[in-house]
């Protein structure tokens, strides 16, 4: 009687745990995405990734670093996706052969902020390019972000384009921070100085002390955001379908309509191009 007893419950243990079994694995379904930071701390990923998930049982965990960090993780085969903003350095990723193919997503810009007594006089103002002279003129404190992502890679073009060679005039006025972009504006609020941000992630920050926008609108300001999935061929733990669906997502009528609806007082922080 023991034996019967004993060989029934191990096979209603037997069975519960195949029962069990789909359903955590099912649960255990996600992808790493590594991105720019100004996608997570703008609030995006937040608003988009839900509505994801529950279209697809995909989750998505998200790696915020800078652009270049991000990449890098990516060529490591540490996340499945990337989706960051540095077209150049993104083409050169996939002419390497850690990416399957760049779509474009969305795009926003960037702006100047500095601290309202404009102490370099480029308020209102439309050219970066002499905006960022005058700041170096007058040696106002200027805070960047010096951590490879694509917000200072876009810094250091347009400073270029100004005609500045940063590593010959770089004095106590330049701050190089290493940090992302909202803790970046936390340390020009409280310097009190200029600073290249991306639109999203200032629409979103709410510790603005004395900043304003100062310099807005130079075509030259343009943000283009990306996707990629990470070759399976480089790295074949990739998560290739799921990943792959994450990127037909967010680049499909559905995905583009969830980035437009994303709003914080009534402003809109990203404009979808996949199908320009």
């Amino acid at each position: 009687m023991d034996l019967i007893r004993r060989s029934f419950i191990a096979g209603a243990a037997a069975a519960a745990l195949a029962l069990a079994a789909p359903f955590a694995t099912a649960a255990d379904r996600f992808i790493t995405v590594s991105s720019t930071t100004s996608t997570e701390q703008s609030g995006l990923f937040k608003h988009l990734l839900p509505v994801f998930q529950a279209r697809t049982g995909i989750e998505v965990r998200v790696v915020a670093l800078g652009t270049g960090q991000a990449l890098d993780m990516a060529r490591r085969g540490d996340a499945d996706v990337v989706f960051v903003h540095d077209k150049a350095a993104e083409e050169k990723f996939i002419a390497e052969g850690f990416g399957v193919k760049r779509q474009e997503v969305m795009y926003n810009d960037f702006i100047l902020v500095g601290p309202k007594s404009d102490p370099a006089k480029v308020a209102g103002g439309k050219d970066i390019t002499e905006a960022l002279k005058a700041v170096q003129t007058a040696q106002a404190p200027f805070v960047s972000r010096g951590d490879k992502s694509g917000t200072h890679a876009a810094e250091l073009r347009l400073w270029k384009a100004a005609g500045i060679d940063l590593d010959a005039v770089k004095g106590a006025w330049y701050r190089d921070t290493g940090s992302g972009m909202g803790p970046a504006l936390n340390t020009a609020a409280s310097m009190n100085a200029y600073i290249l941000a991306d639109r999203g992630t200032w629409l979103s920050f709410k510790n603005r002390a004395d900043l304003t926008v100062v310099v807005e609108g130079d075509k030259r300001l343009f943000n283009q955001y990306g996707v990629i999935l990470v070759n399976p061929e480089k790295h074949p733990h990739v998560k290739k379908a799921d990943g792959q669906a994450f990127i037909d997502w967010v680049v499909s009528a559905e995905g583009q309509k969830a980035i437009a609806d994303y709003k914080i007082d009534g402003q809109q922080l990203f404009f979808p191009n996949a199908a320009k």
